[in-house]
């Protein structure tokens, strides 16, 4: 097919060089516009643009100029918003109305009733609330949002021992690397030699979107998942790739060899498996007593795949396990990319 042409709002940020990044060379999109702050608006993007990547930036981007954020100064199909939340909520809602397809990394929207929170291999059938959104709101576009970056590897988990055999409650603890948190980020002096226990917000998004994305679609939306979650969230001083440890408790009792079996044979639903985004495999368990790492294993499956360690028995509920997933490749730039994908292969662009 023809490369749908597609923009990224907020393109300076760190999400957004990597949505710059990840779309370079894409089989399906061609980005046609670059958006940023008004102090941007009209310069080449590599005049922009502080590039903070260690891949380089793609030579097609570098004399791009960089345009407004509206309607109007795009020619695209799909914007990828890279937007902070509190200006996402604002303008998304523009380009909807305008018939676009707005692919989000911002939470502004995650929580509403029609607009789905999205990982293609947990619950891919959940696209089908555009439909709801376009007739309730009114307008040909849409939203589509993917989760917290926190929130993505853990539910991936959870979605293959839910599948398997029923999920109850679950215990986790989240470290959590600094490109989390944009850039500049964290400043030097509070991280180094540090861990930061507490990042603002961040514990009730992970304690909720889990269960609007293991929850059931039906004619009145999302019926939430039943499990009960308790978080606590930490900063760390890792660059990229976010670990949560979770204790777990399963719908029936389970040997830790069991348990990472389901795991590696997880699929993701045949409508989201052979996309160009598709996480090959959807999970990846490690053996090893010190794995995963972030450094080691962050870019399994480019970046896509969700690698699991160290399940064992739990004293307290029934499993423990830690998780790893990279946070701006699947849990952000990837992971919208991915939505954008499953909509076109669903014919609901």
């Amino acid at each position: 097919m023809s490369q749908i042409p597609v923009a990224v709002l907020g393109a300076t940020g760190s999400v957004g060089q990597r949505f710059v990044s990840l779309l370079d060379a894409h089989p399906w999109f061609k980005v046609a516009a670059l958006t940023g702050s008004d102090r941007s608006v009209g310069k080449p993007y590599a005049q922009a643009c502080r590039w903070v990547l260690t891949d380089p930036m793609p030579e097609w981007a570098r004399e791009m100029v960089i345009a407004p954020s509206s309607p109007e100064a795009l020619e695209a199909r799909i914007v990828f918003s890279a937007l902070p939340s509190d200006e996402a909520k604002e303008v998304e809602p523009v380009f909807a109305r305008a018939g676009m397809a707005v692919c989000s990394n911002a939470s502004a929207y995650r929580r509403e009733a029609d607009v789905p929170l999205l990982l293609p291999e947990v619950n891919a059938d959940h696209v089908g609330l555009v439909r709801q959104q376009r007739r309730e709101r009114g307008w040909s576009g849409c939203i589509l949002t993917n989760p917290n970056c926190t929130s993505t590897g853990l539910t991936v988990a959870l979605k293959a021992l839910q599948d398997a055999f029923g999920l109850k409650r679950a215990f986790v603890v989240s470290l959590q690397a600094l490109s989390g948190a944009g850039y500049p980020g964290v400043p030097s002096l509070d991280i180094i030699d540090n861990v930061i226990p507490n990042i603002g917000g961040e514990e009730e998004k992970v304690e909720w979107e889990p269960r609007k994305m293991l929850g059931s679609l039906g004619a009145e939306g999302v019926a939430l998942a039943e499990i009960r979650l308790s978080a606590h969230t930490n900063r760390v001083a890792v660059t990229d790739g976010h670990v949560v440890v979770a204790s777990v408790e399963l719908g029936v009792e389970v040997s830790p060899e069991e348990a990472a079996a389901a795991m590696a044979a997880y699929q993701a639903p045949p409508s989201a498996r052979e996309l160009p985004s598709s996480p090959r495999p959807v999970i990846r368990v490690r053996g090893e007593a010190d794995r995963p790492q972030p450094r080691l294993d962050r870019m399994t499956g480019n970046g896509m795949t969700t690698v699991v360690g160290r399940v064992r028995p739990d004293p307290l509920l029934h499993l423990k396990f830690v998780t790893l997933s990279h946070n701006t490749i699947r849990g952000a730039a990837g992971g919208s990319i991915y939505n954008a994908e499953l909509l076109v292969n669903e014919g609901l662009l």
